[in-house]
């Protein structure tokens, strides 16, 4: 079995507010550590009301002092948001006061809409062009070094750096991330189409580094587990009918299963909806076992991560203890240790 890891946007759903959406995360990480899963990232994004991840660094931060031995990151931060040197500060920190336990995913794309880019970024160019470099000055900030200090020099700094990923959904992250020696998150809960391909791009490309010996690949899918198959559809409803507004420009909260049973689909929403979730793995756990192992199989991904967007906490929890029980998943028996001198 591949180590399985949670994605979290933490969902703001009808009824619910941010604040609330932040705690209900908080302990679904405390659920995640007792379940067995290996990691839990949370994701940038700007501008959606249902999704309440933001600042993803100060999240994490929470989310670590909250738990003990899951590793607790970021999948990802949209660096071309962000100034290199910012984020080294805020992730070197993380990993002073939780050693071993961050992780730095980064992404290129903006995680949001072109005004608010602009916003975020103060300018008005809005492409990626430096994300290559932007990456290698990043870690250059917090790789180990014998020599001394450069300016500028992030501190927290040298020797403190988490584990870095990359994350895309196309070729172009997947060659960086092999050329760059960095292990390769895809994203194929929202983009399933170019796995294959990018996997074996990474692959091809892949050299070792200072930060890898040999490649290591996740893939990211999306999961709803149920105790039947009817109950999994149905908590669905809230992802489909999601789905469909955001593809029509209606941003808001994500709906409830009972709100998408009163919605009346044409023919051309269900098309999208079937061409979106096609790929989603929803279902009872046999059902969702044979679809992660199928996934696991076809990709040979050394590890998956799961995004379970639902209406409901005690949903999303359900949804995560039937996947581990039915999985194998061995809880954690560490303790939690505290910061040593680096």
């Amino acid at each position: 079995m591949v180590p399985l890891s949670v994605l979290d946007l933490a969902t703001v759903a009808t009824g619910s507010t941010p604040a609330r959406a932040l705690a209900e995360t908080t302990k679904l990480a405390g659920e995640a550590e007792r379940l067995g899963y290996h990691r839990l990232w949370v994701a940038e994004h700007h501008g959606m009301p249902a999704v309440a991840s933001s600042a993803p660094a100060v999240l994490i931060a929470h989310l670590a002092s909250a738990t003990s031995t899951l590793r607790v990151g970021s999948g990802g931060v949209m660096l071309p948001n962000h100034s290199p040197l910012v984020v080294a500060e805020q992730f070197g920190t993380l990993e002073a006061l939780h050693p071993g336990r961050i992780d730095l995913g980064l992404g290129r794309a903006p995680g949001t809409d072109h005004q608010t880019a602009r916003a975020l970024r103060r300018t008005r160019d809005l492409g990626a062009d430096h994300f290559p470099d932007d990456v290698v000055e990043l870690i250059r900030y917090l790789a180990p070094s014998d020599g001394p200090p450069g300016h500028p020099s992030a501190n927290p700094g040298t020797g403190y750096l988490p584990e870095v990923w990359l994350l895309g959904s196309s070729l172009f992250s997947a060659q960086l991330a092999g050329l760059l020696g960095l292990p390769f998150s895809f994203a194929y809960h929202f983009s399933p189409g170019p796995v294959d391909a990018a996997l074996d791009a990474y692959r091809e490309t892949f050299r070792p580094s200072q930060l890898l010996a040999e490649s290591r690949a996740m893939v990211a899918v999306s999961v709803i587990c149920a105790p039947s198959d009817g109950e999994a559809r149905w908590l669905a409803g809230s992802s489909a009918l999601s789905i469909l507004q955001r593809r029509t420009g209606r941003l808001g909260l994500l709906p409830s299963p009972e709100e998408a049973d009163r919605y009346e689909f044409s023919a051309s929403d269900s098309a999208i909806i079937e061409e979106t979730m096609s790929t989603h793995v929803i279902g009872a756990p046999a059902t969702v076992v044979d679809g992660m192992n199928r996934l696991a199989q076809r990709t040979g991904a050394d590890e998956l991560m799961i995004s379970t967007r639902v209406h409901s906490y005690d949903a999303r929890v359900q949804s995560l203890s039937l996947v581990s029980e039915h999985f194998g998943l061995a809880a954690p028996t560490d303790v939690k240790s505290e910061p040593t001198d680096r």
